[in-house]
């Protein structure tokens, strides 16, 4: 992903918070949101998981600007379904439109069939869209530090707060780790995914791992196929991910994200 396209992503965010804010104001999101279904506990749920193995957040994906459409037969609650009987611990659904062929009530649609903490994966950029996920039954939120500011970093992540919401600080590179730990939440995730270039290397988390203080929660996000991967990321402090595109493009998602999870480890950060 060029520079450009991310400036157009921005962009078209942008446009469409202002014209979410006019048809439905704050003060009515906000309503929907003090009456959405209780916060399912996202970190909590991988701080337990991890205590005895891994922790995985399947992600719900229809596309992405790198590979276009990734599955076909898309169907958001028989998806999520099959990713809490495969034992995923929390889930992350794709909610932007433009770039990833997703919609809000994917979250909704996902949460009713299910038990298991949700994050809403899309681009953040003002506080409206945290009532907003909150009112969608967003559990957790996503705040990626190449996109914002450190201002709007912190103003996102105190309005999760305010809605007893959980946040995955996602980085990159060692310049947005530094800025990352400025944040409170316990869960940095480091994506394996150069968001200007697509190319994936799990050599990121691996490098930048050894630079994130113990108090916090590793996911390794992108890139990631097999048990092995896990098992090999675990010796670097990961034990939490995020994995979408490769569970996502099985015929039987149950079983796929069993298979990931056959070899769980409790190996000791490096």
């Amino acid at each position: 992903m060029t520079e450009t396209i991310l400036n157009s992503i921005k962009s078209y965010k942008l446009d469409e918070i202002a014209a979410r804010k006019l048809t439905h104001p704050l003060h009515q999101v906000e309503v929907l949101a003090r009456t959405a279904e209780p916060v399912r506990g996202f970190a909590h749920s991988i701080a337990v998981a991890i205590e005895t193995g891994f922790a995985l957040i399947a992600e719900v994906k229809k596309a992405s600007p790198s590979k276009g459409l990734i599955r076909a037969d898309f169907n958001p609650p028989i998806l999520a379904a099959a990713y809490e009987r495969g034992g995923a611990t929390c889930l992350s659904v794709l909610t932007d439109t433009p770039s990833f062929q997703g919609q809000d009530h994917f979250l909704s649609d996902a949460r009713a069939v299910t038990k298991i903490p949700i994050l809403r994966k899309d681009f953040m950029f003002d506080t409206y869209q945290v009532a907003e996920s909150r009112a969608l039954g967003a559990d957790c939120i996503l705040i990626i530090m190449a996109s914002v500011s450190d201002t709007q970093a912190k103003e996102l992540e105190a309005a999760a707060s305010e809605w007893n919401m959980d946040v995955l600080v996602e980085i990159h590179n060692a310049a947005e780790l530094e800025r990352g730990l400025n944040l409170t939440s316990p869960l940095l995730g480091i994506n394996n995914r150069n968001l200007k270039t697509f190319d994936v290397d799990l050599n990121i988390t691996r490098e930048l791992a050894q630079h994130v203080p113990k108090d916090k929660i590793i996911v390794s996000e992108s890139g990631i196929y097999s048990s092995k991967d896990l098992t090999e990321l675990s010796a670097y402090g990961a034990k939490a991910f995020l994995v979408g595109e490769s569970l996502m493009r099985t015929a039987d998602v149950a079983d796929a994200t069993r298979e990931l999870l056959s070899q769980q480890s409790n190996t000791s950060r490096l």
